[in-house]
C-alpha cells in the first residue's frame, strides 16, 4: 500500500476502505454523516462503507444531485443537525465530495452559502470551525478528495467555487475496488476530467515545479490507461492508474487551472444537466491551441512536454505540438464514445453570452497562461461546437 503525505493523508490501494473506521477515530469523528447519492447506494457501495464503521452511529444523506446545489447542501445540513453529527464522510464522485464540503461550511458557518464563495471574497471567512471530512471517491475524475475547493450551484443559479485549506479532507481513501463497476460512459467522462486537470494545471501560469511534475506524471498515467479502463471495467491495473491520475490532477491544481474550467464551470451553471468532465473534454482542444502562444508555455516547452507524455513523439515546435495534442484529444474522445462537440450535447449558440459572462468571472480565468478576452471565449465556444 502506497501512502502519500502531501496535502493530506492519502491511502491508495485495493481494500483501503476497511480503514474508514480508524480514520474516523483519528479525525475525532464519532457520529458521522455519510454524504452520497442514490446511485452509490443502489450498487451497494454505501453498505460497504457502513460495514467498515461497526459500532458508530451513522446518519446518511443520499440525495446529492449530479451537480451539487445549495438546496442539497441545506438538506444535508438538516440531517447533520438532526442526528447531532460531528463530522462527514463523503462517499461518491466529485458531486458528493463537493456537496459534503458545502455541508461542512453551512453546518458550522452562518448566512447563505454564497457568502463563502471565492469570487465573493468569501475564502477568508471559512474558518477551522468547518466540520471535519473524510473523502472516499468512487470515480476517478475530479480529485476533490485531495482538493481544498468545492464547486456548488448556489441559489441564484451561479456555479461557484469555494476554496479554503480548512476544507481539505482529513484523509482520502482511494480504493480502486469501488470503481470496478463504473459504467464505460462514466469511466470515460470522469477519466477525461482527470486528464483535463493534469493538462490544464501543467499549462497554468503560476510557478510551481512540484505541481508540474505531479501533473505530467498524472497525464502520462491517465492517457495510457483511460481506454483500457473504459473498455474493461475490471482491469485492476487500469483502474488503479486512473485513480492515481485523478488524485494527481487535483494535487497539482492547487497551482491553478484555466479557460477549460472557466468555460465548463460557467456552462455547467447555465445548464446543470451537462456533465463537467465531458465539458472539459470538449473544451480541451480549443484551449490547448489558444494557450500554445503563451510566453510561459513556450519558455517552459509545456506543449512539447505534454505531447511527449501522451506518446505523440518528440515535437520541437510548440504550435506543432499543440496541434498534435488537440487532434489526439479529439480522436480519443471519439474512441471513448464521448460527444464530438457541444452541439451533440444540446448546447445552442444563443447561450454563449451568458457562458462568456460567467467564464470571465470564474476563479480559474486569471490563472490561464493567456488572459482570454470575451471574443477569445466566443471563439473557443464556437470551436468546441
Amino acid at each position: 500500500m502506497a501512502q502519500i503525505l502531501y496535502l493530506t493523508n492519502i491511502q491508495i490501494d485495493f481494500g483501503v476502505l476497511a480503514t474508514l473506521g480508524a480514520e474516523c477515530a483519528k479525525a475525532h469523528i464519532h457520529r458521522p454523516l455519510i454524504v452520497t447519492d442514490a446511485g452509490v447506494k443502489a450498487v451497494g457501495i454505501l453498505q460497504k462503507a457502513l460495514d467498515a464503521l461497526p459500532g458508530l452511529p451513522v446518519a446518511v444523506f443520499d440525495q446529492t444531485p449530479s451537480n451539487p446545489t445549495e438546496a442539497a447542501v441545506r438538506a444535508g445540513v438538516a440531517v447533520y443537525h438532526a442526528h447531532q453529527c460531528d463530522g462527514l464522510i463523503a462517499l461518491g464522485g466529485g458531486s458528493s465530495i463537493d456537496c459534503a464540503k458545502g455541508v461542512a461550511i453551512a453546518a458550522t458557518h452562518p448566512g447563505p452559502l454564497k457568502t463563502y464563495a471565492t469570487i465573493e471574497g468569501g475564502s477568508p471567512k471559512i474558518t477551522s470551525a468547518v466540520a471535519p471530512l473524510i473523502a472516499v471517491p468512487t470515480t476517478a475524475g475530479t480529485g476533490s478528495e485531495v482538493a481544498r475547493g468545492a464547486i456548488v450551484i448556489v441559489d441564484d443559479g451561479r456555479k461557484l467555487g469555494f476554496h479554503s485549506w480548512d476544507l481539505m479532507p482529513k484523509a482520502a481513501l482511494l480504493d480502486p475496488e469501488l470503481t470496478l463497476g463504473l459504467p464505460p460512459a462514466l469511466t470515460a467522462a470522469t477519466g477525461m476530467d482527470a486528464i483535463a486537470h493534469c493538462m490544464e494545471t501543467f499549462m497554468a501560469a503560476p510557478l510551481n515545479p512540484p505541481a508540474d511534475g505531479i501533473a505530467l506524471d498524472g497525464l502520462t498515467r491517465g492517457w495510457a490507461h483511460i481506454e483500457r479502463a473504459t473498455a474493461n471495467g475490471q482491469d485492476r491495473d487500469a483502474r488503479l492508474n486512473m485513480m492515481s491520475a485523478s488524485m494527481q490532477g487535483a494535487m497539482a491544481f492547487q497551482k491553478g487551472l484555466g479557460c477549460v474550467h472557466s468555460l465548463s464551470h460557467s456552462l455547467g451553471g447555465v445548464n446543470p444537466r451537462l456533465h463537467h468532465g465531458t465539458l472539459n473534454a470538449m473544451f480541451l482542444p480549443a484551449v490547448v491551441r489558444f494557450n500554445a502562444a503563451a510566453e510561459s508555455v513556450q519558455r517552459e516547452r509545456r506543449m512539447q512536454r505534454m505531447a511527449y507524455a501522451m506518446g505523440l513523439g518528440d515535437i520541437h515546435e510548440p504550435l506543432d505540438a499543440a496541434q498534435a495534442i488537440a487532434q489526439a484529444i479529439t480522436a480519443m474522445n471519439a474512441r471513448l464514445g464521448l460527444p464530438q462537440g457541444l452541439a451533440q450535447m444540446g448546447v445552442e449558440p444563443s447561450i454563449f453570452d451568458a457562458v462568456i459572462q460567467g467564464a470571465l468571472a470564474d476563479h480559474c480565468h486569471k490563472t490561464n497562461p493567456r488572459l482570454a478576452s470575451p471574443q477569445d471565449y466566443r471563439d473557443m465556444l464556437q470551436a468546441a461546437m
